[in-house]
């Protein structure tokens, strides 16, 4: 019998039969008198539970109420228990949510549960709290979002109802005010996403929280848009792009990097095999090329406005030259990005410069970019 089950037995024992002695509980729950005991001892201190030893009638009772009162005082053990184990998956789970939680968007509506949780464990709070610190989640570059917009969109998001929204582009550098029907939260590259009918447009479009400058909940019932639309429209490739149809990029793996690349998820919708030749092929879907890379040819024609809105989503810039690197320094350093470099060359040196911190690459770096380097 679990312990959560004995707790309920040994106050449902004493609640029907009035008065129970020591041996028949160790009878009924089929425990040593120590587990007893320490079951007795952890339902007083820690549920309050109103436990007392009537010498009288050599037995356990629940105590009178105050004032004279025969009638025993009231009183109920939570309606959700979990076993011990179950304990300590959810205060895992806490951890990680934690860990991808900037400024306690969740976490803090969790703590009273977290507290629960940390006291159902029994034995010692030094053991949940060892537990806590043993689970760890490191994000990198995160774009902290404000708890007043995650909660304001939330909670429109479980009414049903319209938002009106100030909004800063991080692309076009453009603010504007639209009217929004929010269809759900995105947690993705470490910030997160309101995916929504946007009125304005008269189409779904993604917003990021971080970009939100005002915002307040309508009266206005949202527009309702099946689960099933706003996943084919939004959820087709790695990047910010909605409603263009999805291509798919083939990748070839060594027989070397098979054995690590294949135990790998690189997209939900991934499709993978091993060929006879031990290589590994895996095909990612993608809705616009510079979800994968852009070489620098393309990069130099774009004027600036694209570049300012195309770098955002930009994860590789190959057959690059000098004045590339550094122009996409320039560029991401106008979208209020602060920039790192690494390089060990010549051609390495102007980007070095320009960029926030740059780091010259071990001792075989050139001493042109040494010097350029911080």
């Amino acid at each position: 019998m679990e312990r959560a089950e004995r707790f309920y037995r040994i106050e449902a024992l004493i609640k029907t039969r009035g008065c129970v002695d020591f041996a028949t509980l160790l009878r009924e729950l089929e425990v040593s008198p120590a587990t007893l005991k320490r079951d007795l001892q952890y339902l007083r201190d820690r549920m309050n539970a109103p436990i007392v030893w009537d010498a009288f009638e050599r037995g356990y009772t629940l105590q009178p109420q105050a004032g004279g009162s025969r009638a025993p005082v009231q009183h109920e053990l939570p309606g959700v228990w979990f076993s011990e184990r179950e304990i300590h998956a959810l205060l895992t789970m806490h951890q990680l949510i934690q860990g991808l939680d900037d400024g306690g968007v969740l976490s803090r509506h969790l703590h009273p549960l977290l507290e629960r949780l940390q006291g159902m464990l029994g034995s010692s709070e030094k053991e949940a709290a060892l537990l806590m610190k043993r689970v760890r989640v490191f994000s990198a570059g995160r774009r902290p979002v404000p708890s007043k917009w995650f909660e304001l969109f939330g909670d429109a998001l479980v009414r049903r109802r319209q938002v009106h929204m100030r909004y800063q582009s991080r692309g076009r550098r453009a603010v504007s005010e639209r009217d929004v029907s929010p269809q759900r939260l995105v947690h993705y590259r470490n910030t997160w996403y309101l995916d929504a009918w946007c009125h304005a447009r008269g189409r779904l479009l993604r917003f990021a929280l971080d970009a939100v400058e005002r915002a307040a909940v309508l009266e206005t019932r949202a527009r309702d848009v099946s689960v099933k639309v706003v996943e084919a429209e939004l959820d087709a490739g790695y990047g910010i792009f909605a409603g263009a149809k999805a291509q798919w990029a083939h990748l070839l793996f060594s027989a070397e990097a098979a054995a690590w690349v294949s135990r790998e998820q690189w997209h939900p919708r991934q499709k993978t095999r091993f060929l006879d030749d031990g290589r590994f092929e895996m095909k990612l879907p993608y809705v616009n090329e510079t979800e994968l890379v852009m070489e620098g040819s393309q990069f130099r024609a774009l004027s600036d406005d694209d570049r300012l809105r195309l770098v955002p989503q930009l994860r590789v810039l190959a057959r690059s030259l000098p004045k590339d690197k550094s122009t996409l320094v320039s560029t991401l350093k106008k979208l209020g990005e602060v920039v790192a470099v690494t390089g060990d060359g010549t051609n390495d040196a102007p980007a070095l410069k320009r960029a926030d911190v740059g780091l010259a690459m071990g001792i075989a770096g050139t001493e042109v970019a040494k010097e350029a380097a911080d």
